[in-house]
């Protein structure tokens, strides 16, 4: 074997170690990039449902909301969660809903409409808000100071909602904004004066005594 020959096997055999050791590191940085996606949407899960607890634990809840979609349709209240409990006020509607039947009373028409408590009837927007925690991919980012979990609807799903932006605070996980996207339009839901446990049951009790002059409908 002469020595060019030589020289020419070893270039090659140089040659191929050379590309597959870059292999082998491309290879690496993807399954690394691959392995903090997932580490990336294993915490932001944990995160939210932290966070989300807080809101629609059993401890029960308090907070002040003011929404807007898209510029079409804006309001702002207070309301009360516990479990499946709720309570809110706003300029037009008082609304309590104990788990079981739901009252939702018009101030303007003097009207109380009754409705079971997982009907969407009861409100036209409601039904609009389809939410199925497993239908999302998670993941979470810092975002003007505040831990912003991002949720994006899988393709298999169903429901209406397509994306969800949850806005943390991130000492304390509580709910500080969200951006909601229904269809093609996003609605903004900003949040303050959160307070999470010390609710007490009656105040998702009807005071049917409050609205004795309002008209009764029953829509169950």
């Amino acid at each position: 074997m002469t020595k060019k020959i030589v020289f020419l096997l070893i270039g090659l055999f140089l040659l191929t170690a050379v590309a597959e050791a870059q292999q082998t590191k491309r290879q690496a940085k993807k399954a690394a990039k691959l392995s903090a996606k997932a580490q990336n949407a294993q915490r932001a899960r944990a995160i939210f449902d932290e966070a989300y607890d807080k809101v629609f634990g059993e401890q029960g809840s308090s907070l002040t909301y003011n929404v807007n979609i898209i510029g079409l349709y804006k309001t702002a209240g207070n309301i009360v969660f516990k479990g499946k409990k709720s309570h809110f006020t706003d300029s037009k509607v008082d609304s309590y809903n104990d788990g079981v039947t739901a009252y939702m009373c018009y101030r303007k028409k003097k009207v109380v409409e009754i409705h079971n408590a997982n009907s969407d009837k009861k409100d036209k927007h409601s039904g609009k808000f389809k939410f199925e925690l497993s239908d999302f991919d998670y993941s979470m980012e810092s975002e003007d100071g505040l831990t912003m979990i991002k949720l994006k609807q899988r393709k298999s799903a169903k429901g209406t909602i397509k994306e969800v932006k949850a806005y943390l605070n991130p000492n304390t996980l509580d709910p500080v904004k969200l951006r909601i996207k229904v269809a093609f339009f996003w609605t903004t839901v900003k949040i303050s004066n959160f307070k999470s446990g010390g609710i007490s049951d009656a105040v998702f009790k009807f005071p049917r005594e409050k609205y004795r002059d309002y008209e009764f409908e029953d829509k169950r």
